[in-house]
């Protein structure tokens, strides 16, 4: 036990940095493409952290089984480097023994990673595409530059001379106001102030020493001017408001639980199976029924070809009536297909935890590196083997080219027995792999500093 619990607290460490480092990287990698999208909005504080906090969900389901690799190559690469693996041979640790602890731990991982793919993910993903619609939706904050007519607001427009930016004064103003299409209002003012109303729904604009002219389009005879030294125009602002939408409506795949979209599964095969229904009777009717070509008009030329005719319409009314059959027994396919594919990637990617394990511990134990330089290297090979196995299962599997199952599960299947395979050879002989050239993948500052003596 005391041995479990040292080679589990050996793993601890690497795997919380390279957790808080991988979701590091997703997010900038997310705020950078995003960034164009928030600039500009007035959004604040609490927004942006309520988007960064419903994406960090995809993110920690991405994360996690890397940071296990990860954690795994380092701890073992440490504790071959430093003999501990010989010294547990030699007291008569096996090397299965020696991956037991972190095995088991990441079958728990995984087990919690697969709670979390069907109770918290999905309702994350679901608020982060409605935070992110309603950001988009929202025009930037109203910009004054003098001397410049400005006509973000509806049905106005308004120029100033100049703006004190020390005290937020305007000077020399200009409105149009275009609210009434049969009246023309254009209020003149010396000195005003701008500001949103308390509840951000009104822009309200306080005005001192000016005129107000109205005048009517198209009549020479209707002209007012009024003379004011105080007056305020409160103009429609939700354009440059956020208001959040209510969560509810209409779910994504990637919104729903496993059972929540196998309920929809269901129901899709039901209806595609009363299309299948529909068109194996529609094929019967058109092309077994003897009535589709039984004629009692004696035959002649003139019948001959009105029986022609009529055959011909027949069979191209069954082609188009079938066409439409295959169409939606199609597209109800590939709706299926799609909604099993998240089905499956809900418990693949948790699984990869445990294929991470078998793949890590024996490669950390031949490399005898335990630095973040190697560990990332081979990391960085399996990552991308995986997720093309992933990305490529999905793709196909989208378009009927392979099942769901094999979609999803084909890199666990690959990765799990070449995991296996290593392991054994791992036990059965001592062998050592010089993969210290990967650490040339990792920046300067985050290699061991043993990598950079090596190195030089």
């Amino acid at each position: 036990m005391i041995l479990f619990r040292y080679i589990l607290r050996n793993h601890a460490g690497p795997f919380i940095f390279s957790l808080l480092t991988l979701i590091f990287i997703f997010l900038f990698n997310f705020l950078t493409k995003f960034a164009d999208r928030l600039v500009g909005k007035g959004l604040g504080f609490w927004i942006i952290t309520k988007l960064i906090a419903y994406n960090l969900a995809w993110m920690v389901v991405l994360v996690v089984p890397m940071s296990v690799l990860v954690a795994t190559l380092m701890a073992y690469g440490n504790m071959s480097n430093n003999n501990e693996i010989a010294i547990m041979k030699a007291s008569g640790v096996s090397v299965y023994k020696m991956i037991l602890p972190p095995f088991v731990l990441s079958i728990i991982l995984g087990f919690l990673l697969v709670e979390f793919n069907n109770k918290i993910y999905p309702d994350a993903n679901h608020e982060a595409r409605l935070l992110i619609q309603d950001i988009s939706n929202k025009k930037p904050t109203l910009s004054l530059i003098p001397g410049l007519f400005s006509q973000e607001v509806a049905n106005y427009s308004i120029l100033v001379r100049n703006i004190d930016e020390k005290t937020n004064t305007l000077e020399g103003v200009t409105i149009y106001d275009y609210q009434d299409p049969m009246h023309l209002n254009v209020v003149t003012a010396k000195k005003g102030r701008i500001y949103f109303s308390a509840d951000q729904k009104k822009l309200i604009m306080d005005l001192a020493n000016g005129e107000i002219h109205e005048t009517t389009p198209g009549s020479k005879d209707v002209y007012r001017k009024l003379l004011f030294t105080n007056h305020r125009i409160a103009m429609d602002a939700e354009q440059f408001s956020f208001q959040q939408s209510t969560p509810g409506g209409q779910r994504g795949d990637r919104e729903l639980s496993a059972q929540d979209m196998l309920g929809i599964v269901d129901s899709l095969k039901k209806i595609q199976n009363h299309f299948q229904s529909g068109m194996a009777k529609d094929i019967h009717d058109y092309f077994t029924s003897d009535s589709a070509f039984m004629f009692k008009t004696p035959y002649s030329q003139a019948s001959g070809e009105l029986l022609l005719y009529r055959v011909q319409d027949r069979v191209n009314a069954a082609r188009n009536i079938i066409t439409s059959d295959v169409s939606n027994i199609e597209t109800y396919r590939e709706r299926i297909d799609s909604y099993m594919v998240e089905v499956h990637k809900k418990y693949s990617i948790p699984f990869a935890c445990i294929v991470f394990v078998l793949i890590g511990a024996p490669l950390g134990i031949m490399t005898r590196r335990g630095g973040m330089g190697v560990a990332a290297g081979i990391s960085v090979i399996f990552f991308l083997i995986y997720w093309a196995f992933l990305i490529g299962g999905e793709k196909f599997a989208d378009r009927g080219l392979i099942s769901p199952f094999w979609g999803m599960w084909s890199a666990n299947f690959v990765l799990g027995i070449l995991g296996i395979l290593l392991t054994v050879k791992s036990a059965r002989e001592t062998v050592t792999l010089n993969l210290s050239f990967l650490s040339k993948l990792v920046p300067r500052q985050l290699r061991a500093p043993q990598e950079e003596n090596e190195d030089n």
